[in-house]
């Protein structure tokens, strides 16, 4: 087998087109094989300890990278070429076979065309597997009369054609795949329904591209649905970042630290619950001088999916950025440096903002470590593939990751008012809409809970962003945010971190912490919301209910609120500018910082 080296950015290795995903480059298409065929001696290992905590046994592992032009031996990750079937642009044959020129494997076929992978592939609807569509097989299949004895017994793999024949109709209908031996010929029309492939007999092998077909693959009674292979629901990544930040952490998150790494907490795993649950409980509490119910609880949530896990990791975060803003100056040495700064009555007159916000701290640095738990594919529903499904289940798997630096921007809000604010009935009400559909919707296990806090920080944070786009010298997608907004842990949170990363070690440029200075970041302020109160929309947007993917955002649209989705930690859900600006549905948290910037100027 030859090895065609092609080069991505080291970022893409995690995501879009980390483990599991298909990628389109120069023409071919790949699929990224899981990170048991990684060779951990050229994959350096990342320390993230409070990340890997809450991911669980394994280690985090960097994808190779290189500098310059790729050679024969430098280090290189596998990916298998996917879907194999292609076909000839010149003469139109579809097969498998790659073709040779001076005896090496190339993309061209015998007649001197390139070869153009098939469209379409098959995906598991409940899952997670992906696999190719045996063309042949199908094209002699089918439910019509063309299902002659001659077309059921053709063996002719060498006269298969994927043509194109306007005569037929437009679209799909027009392509067709064709046999020159038995004359049978099937539009793409038929391969598209839901239970298209069923009908034609083709079932899921249950695995993935990469994975060898033997007797240890698992049946897979899900049924195969025809995709194209671009499609972004063949690919849901599940990520999972972490700031590096100080080992202090608040005692809610120690606690469990203390509880997770006792002696007898993989004796209460096992018992899951049984009858000596409490007895054990009971022992780690007496050691550790706690109660028992913490113990439980600890039980409880451990490992419990990307929510539960980002909690944690934003909890220990919360707890760091507060002990920052209680100083000044930061002279640290270190991946987390913070100036912790204060909005008073000499940065602004506009007193509604100055009550509402507490602190801001200006990051200087901070060290972000983004790691690959799996994927899956279709629906949220299905069934979650590890990012290391090897076969040793003796070694420790590995999560991709990679580690960036940056700078940023930290807002903490008034825990008083937020919490006077959100009690209100209107209030509760207007964020009941949205904590019923994400309760009803495939992604809740993926979202926040969108409790008021969250839906109007989160919207803050999406209008500082579409203004920092304008003043920061930073593309709207290459900022990101960080919501810490939530009234049910031990430590309520309630604060924005907007920030941006970059590969190289040395970070950034430093102009987004210029914007982190009180009168400067109240000027910002100020502009953001004058942008939100009028959109382009409005009043259609304004006064909408049901916005955006699920029906997930209520007073948000293109037109004011929504970024780039890879800036959102929430895939641009969960955001109303009504709980911030004030509507007639609801008061808004900031809702008098706009009358009064008005009555200040009018003087």
């Amino acid at each position: 087998m030859d090895r065609i080296k092609h080069d991505l950015r080291l970022s893409e290795t995690i995501t879009p087109f980390g483990v599991g995903a298909v990628v389109d480059i120069r023409g071919e298409s790949l699929a990224a094989s899981d990170a048991s065929w990684w060779d951990r001696s050229r994959s350096p290992e990342i320390r993230c300890d409070r990340l890997l905590t809450r991911l669980g046994r394994g280690e985090l592992r960097q994808p190779p990278s290189h500098a310059g032009r790729s050679a024969k031996d430098t280090a290189a990750l596998m990916y298998w070429r996917f879907p194999a079937w292609r076909f000839c642009e010149r003469c139109t044959r579809l097969s498998k076979l790659s073709g040779k020129s001076k005896g090496r494997w190339s993309n061209a076929c015998g007649c001197g065309g390139f070869l153009v992978p098939m469209r379409y592939i098959a995906v598991c609807q409940g899952g997670s597997h992906m696999q190719d569509i045996n063309w042949f097989q199908w094209a002699h299949r089918g439910t019509d009369e063309g299902v002659t004895e001659e077309v059921r017994f053709c063996r002719a793999y060498a006269e298969l054609r994927f043509v194109r024949s306007a005569k037929h109709g437009e679209g799909l209908a027009s392509l067709r795949v064709s046999c020159s031996k038995c004359k049978r010929s099937r539009p793409l029309t038929e391969l598209v329904g839901p239970q298209s492939l069923r009908r034609d007999g083709i079932k899921c092998e249950g695995r993935q591209p990469w994975e060898v077909r033997d007797s240890a693959t698992q049946p897979c009674d899900h049924p195969l649905i025809a995709v194209q292979r671009g499609a972004t629901g063949n690919y849901i990544a599940e990520r999972v970042s972490a700031l590096d930040i100080p080992d202090d952490q608040p005692r809610s998150s120690g606690i469990a630290e203390k509880v997770r790494k006792h002696d007898f907490f993989s004796r209460l795993e096992a018992d899951n619950g049984g009858p000596q649950s409490e007895m054990i409980a009971s022992w780690i509490a007496a050691d550790l001088g706690i109660t028992a119910e913490e113990v439980l609880a600890v039980l409880g949530g451990d490992g419990g999916g990307d929510e539960s896990i980002l909690l944690d990791l934003k909890d220990g975060e919360w707890a760091a950025f507060l002990r920052k803003l209680a100083h000044r100056r930061d002279r640290s040495d270190s991946n987390f440096v913070v100036d912790g700064r204060k909005l008073d009555r000499g940065t602004s007159d506009i007193g509604s903002l100055i009550d509402r916000v507490s602190g801001v701290g200006q990051v200087r640095r901070v060290r972000e470590v983004r790691a690959l738990r799996g994927f899956r594919r279709q629906s949220a529903q299905a069934s979650f593939i590890p990012a290391d499904i090897g076969p040793d289940q003796h070694r420790r798997p590995i999560f991709p990751a990679i580690e960036l630096f940056g700078e940023g921007i930290f807002i903490r809000f008034a825990e008083e008012r937020l919490a006077e604010w959100e009690s209100q009935q209107e209030v509760q009400a207007r964020a009941r809409v949205l904590v019923d559909r994400r309760r009803d919707s495939g992604w809740a296990s993926r979202l926040d809970d969108p409790e008021p806090r969250y839906i109007a920080l989160h919207t803050i944070a999406h209008l500082l962003i579409r203004r920092l786009a304008f003043q920061s010298g930073y593309s709207s997608a290459s900022l990101q945010e960080r919501i810490y907004a939530n009234s049910n842990r031990a430590d309520p949170t309630a604060g924005i971190l907007i920030f941006t990363v970059a590969g190289d070690a040395q970070g950034t440029l430093g102009g987004l912490v210029r914007l982190g200075e009180p009168q400067r970041l109240v000027s910002l302020f100020l502009a953001a919301l004058d942008d939100a109160a009028i959109c382009s929309n409005d009043p259609v947007c304004i006064e909408s209910d049901r916005q955006g993917a699920s029906r997930l955002n209520l007073a948000a649209c293109h037109g004011c609120s929504l970024v780039s989705e890879t800036s959102c930690e929430a895939g641009n859900r969960l955001l109303d500018r009504q709980l911030v600006l004030g509507g007639s549905k609801a008061p808004g948290f900031l809702e008098a910082v706009l009358p009064e910037l008005r009555s200040v100027l009018a003087h």
